[in-house]
């Protein structure tokens, strides 16, 4: 049986049904493409965590490990930016800064540009979460008010000329909730899985802060040692 008050009618309502339904629509797609490709990008997060346990601290260095590591995986990004610290850790203005200082805010940096790329698209789901409802509330409200105005004009009130605009003008709402409720629940899942990767984010770049400090210390004590005995 047709329904001369479904989607259709809707969309035949004129421009602010119709920019309404647009922009909800706009919503859902971006909803469902940032849930489905940052899902993609943990998952790969996790596979690199355990391939960075497997493969990097059964190298001979940082450097080495690093190599072990594929591209584009932010434990090797962490783990180059801790090497490139202990590197160039020169200049008159640097070296008032101790070294395990400098190396220290070389893998924060890094582990916050990680946290950074792993947040990106989040605050759109918040947004689609928190405002679709209530854009297909407005839709439904100027629904109703045109059906109240065209039953206003034509003086006939009778539930036949009632119930049906104002069922049409509920869709609207029942289209805003239909965007919103994955946008919040891919918010919250996704916001946990990003804490337990930037758990095992941080414990790697704990490590790595470890063995280049203690590297580089271990290295200046033997020169410094090497040094005193050709003195002696």
């Amino acid at each position: 049986m047709h329904n001369p008050f479904g989607l259709q009618a809707v969309w035949d309502g004129g421009f602010v049904p119709r920019a309404t339904l647009i922009i909800m629509v706009i919503m859902s797609i971006g909803t469902w493409y940032i849930i489905i490709t940052k899902l993609i990008d943990q998952m790969k997060i996790f596979k690199q965590a355990k391939e960075a346990a497997a493969k990097f601290w059964k190298a001979p260095s940082i450097a080495a490990g690093s190599a072990t590591l594929e591209e584009g995986s932010p434990f090797r990004f962490i783990a180059e930016s801790g090497t490139k610290a202990t590197a160039h850790h020169d200049g008159a203005l640097l070296e008032q800064i101790d070294l395990s200082t400098w190396v220290t805010m070389s893998i924060q940096r890094a582990s916050d540009k990680v946290q950074s790329r792993l947040q990106d698209g989040l605050s759109f789901l918040a947004t689609v979460g928190s405002t679709a409802p209530f854009i297909g509330l407005f839709g439904t409200v100027w629904g109703i008010y045109n059906a109240l105005t065209a039953i206003g004009m034509t003086g006939n009130a009778s539930i036949d000329k009632v119930a049906g605009p104002v069922g049409e003008a509920l869709i609207m709402t029942a289209f805003g909730l239909l965007v919103a409720v994955p946008a919040v629940l891919g918010y919250n899942w996704l916001v946990r899985r990003n804490k337990t990767a930037m758990e095992d984010i941080r414990s790697f770049s704990a490590d790595v802060h470890s063995v280049l400090v203690s590297g580089v210390m271990s290295t200046s004590e033997a020169g410094r040692a090497a040094g005193a005995k050709k003195i002696g």
